[in-house]
């Protein structure tokens, strides 16, 4: 890969290795380039959806300088930066969603008694004439390095918003979504309830979810013969997401055995073994930036032992009482109550705990079941307590209802055959107007139908 040091004085990012550019380059490369504009008819997807965002936004700090920025690329290693993501408020807010968007910053401007004027300040695309030799030398921002950006004229219309050149913002005073708690919390508030865009590509995010598990079934043979299979079951679902959408919403957990008892597992370089189970938590991202959050656990011979059936049907009655409190109106943390008063009920009938009262269940569970979902895997989590943990749940709010059991193998409170397994089944429902749709029901969740759905697979792959 080319490099990309620290920019130099001349103000582009230009390689350490690169050679100076002689004024006949120069002058050459000004010149030539035939027109390339973006088709007229380019627009945004969701152009129609975010003046009314804006507008609800602007009505809760009227007279108030508002500045959302996109974000700025992060080093992963020396000249070498992460893959750029806009933040999720600034991608709301303006629709924008792409790699290019790295530095660029909404400003909502007061305008009259109480609105605002919204301007986007981004880096057009570099001229070819003129003496810029940003276009084929800047190694962060030129075209010819990460490609096509629009110019000024061309944002607009692909916008709706009036745009300037970022080196036209400055510094001016202002309440800055990065650091300002206020702003940041009334921005999550606002994204809680999705409207029916936000719905249709979750649920575009849930389908291509299910079909990158599918294959990951279908690939289990040659992870089973790996040494590395955990990580084999990684790269199968990401290529997936990558190919149907923008990648992974967040780092996907293929943990199997013992390693499904570690909550966030993401190192994935674990062996598979016939004889345990494996957890795989993934989800893919659209375009559009809106992921899927899928957890199933699987056999990894095809079918559960008795007692690998024993946990899971416990966590699955636990999801099922979590998802049939689901309905406008019920508290947030009712589903939550509700499974966990399964899991702790069936903990007493096995004998491990003593009685079903109390909260010692929660070492065997360790955390919610459940968190709301959209833009972020984890979405609206700057909202205040009020508006989401400890309030109350409203047609179109997507969540997920995702119990678990987390069965240590170190620990000798439970009996030895228990010891060392992991199961969580996670979901995604959109509250509806009388309770709750299941969006993820194209994947089975019961013991049959997850047999009988692996056994197809492997046939049909060979296996």
């Amino acid at each position: 890969m080319p490099d990309i040091p620290s920019r130099p004085a001349s103000g582009l990012n230009i390689g350490s290795h690169d050679l100076p550019v002689s004024p006949e380059l120069s002058r050459f490369m000004a010149s030539g380039w035939a027109p390339s504009p973006l088709p007229d008819s380019s627009r945004i997807p969701a152009y129609a959806l975010t003046p009314a965002r804006r507008a609800r936004f602007s009505a809760r700090f009227p007279g108030e300088r508002l500045i959302v920025p996109a974000g700025e690329l992060k080093v992963r290693s020396n000249d070498c930066d992460h893959r750029f993501r806009p933040h999720s408020a600034y991608a709301w807010l303006t629709g924008l969603t792409g790699e290019d968007q790295v530095g660029h910053v909404l400003v909502l401007e007061p305008a009259g008694p109480t609105g605002h004027e919204a301007v986007l300040y981004l880096r057009p695309r570099s001229p070819r004439a003129g003496g810029s030799e940003e276009f084929y030398r800047d190694r962060r921002y030129g075209e010819f390095w990460v490609g096509r950006r629009p110019d000024l004229a061309e944002a607009e219309r692909l916008t709706g918003l009036r745009c300037a050149h970022l080196d036209t913002l400055g510094s001016p005073p202002g309440r800055d979504a990065a650091s300002d708690t206020e702003l940041a919390a009334a921005l999550s508030e606002l994204r809680l309830v999705k409207d029916a865009w936000e719905v249709e590509q979750l649920q575009r995010a849930v389908d291509d979810t299910a079909a990158g598990f599918e294959d990951v079934v279908r690939a289990l043979p040659r992870a089973l013969a790996h040494p590395r299979g955990e990580r084999w079951i990684e790269g199968v679902f990401d290529l997936r997401a990558r190919a149907e959408g923008n990648g992974t919403g967040y780092d996907t957990i293929a943990a199997s055995g013992a390693h499904a008892c570690v909550l966030h597992w993401i190192r994935n370089d674990g062996r598979l073994s016939r004889d345990d189970l494996l957890l795989l938590d993934a989800g893919v991202e659209t375009d559009s930036l809106y992921t899927a959050d899928i957890t199933r656990t699987l056999p990894l011979s095809g079918r559960f032992s008795p007692v690998q059936r024993q946990v899971y049907e416990l966590v699955l009655a636990a999801q099922d009482a979590g998802m049939a409190a689901l309905r406008p109106g019920a508290s947030f943390r009712d589903f939550h109550r509700a499974g966990m008063r399964v899991i702790a009920e069936g903990l007493s009938e096995w004998g491990i705990l003593k009685h079903a009262e109390g909260d010692l269940h929660r070492r065997y569970t360790l955390c919610s079941s459940g968190h709301m979902l959209g833009l972020d895997v984890h979405d609206c989590a700057k909202a205040r307590s009020e508006a989401y943990l400890d309030g109350v749940l409203e047609a179109g709010q997507v969540l997920t209802v995702e119990p678990g059991l987390y069965l240590q193998p170190d620990d000798e409170t439970l009996p030895p055959e228990l010891r060392g397994i992991g199961v969580r089944i996670e979901d995604d429902l959109v509250i509806t107007e009388s309770g709750a749709r299941l969006m993820s029901g194209a994947l089975p969740r019961t013991v049959a139908g997850i047999e009988e759905w692996m056994g197809r697979l492997l046939d049909g792959a060979g296996a």
